[in-house]
């Protein structure tokens, strides 16, 4: 299954080593790099993508003073031509062998779930919805918990993730009906603010996937809510 644990934090280390500082990513950085993942482009073609339009930007850094990357989404396009070549090399090919996780990656995961649960319990926005997924949650830890072997936790997670996505996408669509108006004009206005440099990098297809992605996380900021997916798990 895809490494739900390092996509995220492979892509931010290999960016903040070809700009040569620890910038940490903004907000629109993470939601591009979950429109990648919902899109299914593969980690390497996104490394190889940051490599590329870094390759680039030093070449020309040689021949004009350029100011510096300060996003991730100024990589964008070389990421989806990344893919495109990724894509047209594996056409044919024996796909590759599945990645096997360990007991111990299964707590955690059911840890994860619970500390989410108990963040959705404390909150006092849509209390019943927020509610009834952390019971959901709790169900999905205790049932990820009596897998009882190795193959069984592969498909668990697939299927969990999955699960989750469907939670989120529920969650979201409740917190926008129960958000005031005013707050989520806001949150698109400041999308579009920051969206605004990059838009003659991105397609018009990837412009609003970001800019919903951006709002789904900003809302969730401003109810101090989790993210369910597995993405956001801790390291620890």
């Amino acid at each position: 299954m895809r490494n739900y644990i390092n996509y995220f934090t492979e892509i931010e280390e290999r960016f903040q080593q070809r700009r040569g500082s620890l910038l940490l990513l903004s907000t629109l950085d993470w939601a591009l790099i979950e429109t990648w993942q919902e899109a299914g482009i593969p980690l390497q073609a996104v490394l190889r993508g940051i490599d590329a339009a870094f390759d680039k930007y030093e070449a020309r850094q040689k021949r004009a003073r350029m100011r510096r990357v300060n996003g991730l989404a100024w990589c964008a396009q070389a990421v989806m031509e990344a893919a495109e070549e990724l894509r047209e090399a594996a056409a044919g090919a024996a796909p590759p062998a599945e990645s096997r996780e360990s007991g111990f990656e299964h707590e955690r995961v059911a840890t994860h779930l619970e500390a989410t649960a108990a963040a959705l319990e404390s909150t006092s926005i849509a209390p019943k919805a927020c509610a009834a997924t952390a019971t959901r949650l709790r169900d999905l830890a205790r049932e990820l918990r009596d897998a009882n072997s190795v193959d069984a936790a592969v498909q668990d997670l697939e299927a969990l993730e999955r699960t989750l996505t469907v939670l989120e996408e529920k969650l979201f669509a409740t917190l926008t009906a129960a958000a005031p108006e005013d707050l989520l004009v806001g949150l698109k206005e400041h999308a579009a603010r920051e969206l605004a440099p990059y838009r003659s990098r991105m397609g018009a297809v990837q412009l609003r996937q970001v800019e919903r992605q951006f709002v789904q996380k900003q809302l969730l900021a401003h109810y101090d809510l989790p993210r369910l997916s597995l993405f956001y798990m801790s390291q620890q």
